[in-house]
């Protein structure tokens, strides 16, 4: 028998992050889209803070971070189904407690400077691989590090590095070893700010807080005790960060959805048009139909994914599959419900618009459509996935 069902203690975490979405976040939209409006960030450092404070009280921690380090270890699918909650809101927040995954690959004296911070929000780290000629094709960065004496120097330039703006350290992918290149010729090195990087912000159209920063390390000299992992191994780590949760992009996208596509039967109830709400319309009826159909669908390959990870089963290619299925159905999504809003929904008087660009960057960020179809279509030729999927 497949049981769909929530456990007790899921359902009482699920319903406790959507009340707090409902009750500590909603209430902000108004302000978020205000201040967005004026080229603000849609919360402000402190406010955000606060919040992340009143969860940690209640006991919300580290989602996925170890207990050792005073998380809450939740499952795959019990992060997906809080990123879900999380989506039915554009208020750019998420639960505190948090450090890159690949940062529990450091040294006790780099936990003590880094990891822990971090997790403690009193660092702000960013992934800094991307560069202006490598950005699915990870494998062709040319950003260097080159040893002298008892420090290595980094030349290079990142761009479109997400928190590149506020971050006082990165984790930076440079070659330190061309003729070996990602087969073991790349390093990740812990950078701070201040041993010389300089951050350039990148105009988007999304929202403020989405905004990336271009990187650059004109001579960088970092100390060898600062390359995280070991010499020449740091592509893996690299693809570990990368692969380390796609899945959580789609659910967050999927809750978007459920609140657009309410928001839409709702204006739909209400409008009128010759007499008679446009509900009553069968081009309504039938986008709302297959937006629904859409939403149910990507719900299951979400948790899915999720399932395979809590499975101990390799997900990659599920979580392509959720990844690419979720950008493009949300997109449609989104278009639909601003189609059904009109010339209302194309203001910024509603969020739909916001909704509309912020919802365009899931089909690019942490591999494109493009490179999904890819992944999934090689997977397939190669034998290691069955279109009959996990069940055989």
């Amino acid at each position: 028998m497949v049981d769909f069902s929530l456990s007790d203690t899921e359902r009482d975490i699920r319903d406790w992050v959507r009340t707090f979405v409902q009750r500590e976040l909603m209430p902000l939209e108004s302000e978020v889209l205000r201040r967005e409006r004026a080229g603000e960030r849609g919360l402000p450092k402190e406010q955000l803070a606060q919040l992340r404070d009143k969860a940690r009280q209640a006991g919300f921690w580290g989602v996925q971070t170890p207990e050792e380090y005073g998380g809450m270890d939740l499952s795959a699918v019990m992060a997906a189904l809080i990123e879900i909650e999380l989506g039915r809101t554009f208020v750019p927040f998420s639960f505190g407690g948090y450090a890159d995954n690949i940062l529990y690959h450091a040294n006790e004296e780099q936990r003590q400077r880094y990891l822990l911070p971090t997790i403690e929000g009193e660092r702000k780290s960013c992934f800094a691989i991307t560069e202006p000629g490598a950005g699915s094709d990870a494998k062709n960065i040319r950003t260097t590090a080159r040893k002298e004496g008892s420090e290595w120097v980094i030349d290079g330039e990142k761009t479109y590095i997400t928190g590149g703006i506020d971050a006082d350290f990165a984790l930076v992918f440079a070659v330190t070893d061309r003729d070996r290149g990602a087969d073991g010729g790349v390093t990740c090195f812990l950078v701070d700010r201040d041993m010389g990087w300089k951050s350039e912000p990148i105009e988007i159209m999304g929202p403020p807080d989405r905004m990336p920063a271009s990187l650059v390390f004109d001579g960088v000299r970092v100390p060898e005790g600062n390359v995280l992992g070991e010499v020449g191994r740091g592509f893996a780590l690299a693809m570990q960060w990368i692969g380390r949760g796609r899945y959580l992009l789609p659910a967050r996208a999927l809750g978007g959805c459920e609140r657009l596509v309410e928001m839409a039967m709702e204006h739909s109830q209400s409008r009128e048009t010759f007499g008679a709400p446009i509900a009553d319309r069968q081009s309504i009826q039938w986008m709302l139909a297959d937006s629904a159909v859409e939403i149910e669908s990507l719900r299951w390959l979400v948790l899915q994914a999720a399932w395979q990870i809590d499975s101990g089963m390799d997900s990659r290619h599920a979580q392509s599959i959720a990844k690419l299925y979720g950008g493009t159905r949300a997109n449609e999504i989104v278009d639909r419900v601003m189609q059904i809003h009109g010339g209302m929904g194309y203001t910024r008087e509603l969020p739909v618009e916001r909704w509309y660009r912020d919802l365009r960057l899931l089909r690019i960020f942490e591999g494109t459509d493009e490179i999904q179809r890819r992944t999934i279509s090689r997977n397939l030729l190669k034998g290691h996935a069955s279109v009959s999927g996990v069940l055989g």
